[in-house]
């Protein structure tokens, strides 16, 4: 990582480990390998993310950004869709595309398994580019599957 105003050394390639866990806009868990700030990346962000057991995140989109996931443990599911019409259960080994501009809610239906994802996405500053949908946060109701109340 870099420190201050030092930027990251873009001319060779650059062993990072995962960056600190925080919490994102969108109400998961991150932690941050290669992005703009770590290694001065300028089209892609990868990282970690863990949706503890039954959690859920915000309603939202990435407006100019595709999104590629790999479930690399527990199941989890997703709602998509403009008004969240549509569903994808992802397990481990399942890779999941989200295209640019997509709203979207995944979520952790397990009482006590944590779902950990690597996720890539052509934005090499991920949270700059999160849009929350906060008119989708109540969708879908529990008369469409499995709730997702806040």
């Amino acid at each position: 990582m870099t420190t201050g105003t030092q930027k990251p050394d873009t001319s060779t390639c650059r062993l990072v480990r995962a960056g600190p866990q925080f919490e994102g806009k969108q109400g998961l868990t991150y932690a941050v390998g290669i992005s703009a700030e770590s290694v001065g990346s300028k089209h892609v962000h990868l990282q970690l993310a863990t949706i503890a057991p039954g959690a859920r995140a915000k309603a939202h989109l990435h407006a100019e950004h595709e999104t590629a996931i790999y479930q690399l443990s527990g199941v989890s599911g997703c709602w998509y869709g403009e008004r969240l019409e549509h569903h994808a259960t992802v397990r481990a080994g399942d890779f999941f595309y989200i295209p640019a501009g997509a709203p979207h809610v995944p979520y952790n239906a397990s009482a006590d398994e944590p779902c950990v994802a690597v996720i890539a996405q052509t934005d090499p500053n991920e949270q700059k580019s999160v849009t929350m949908r906060p008119d989708l946060d109540a969708l879908p109701d529990s008369s469409r599957g499995t709730p997702l109340a806040l």
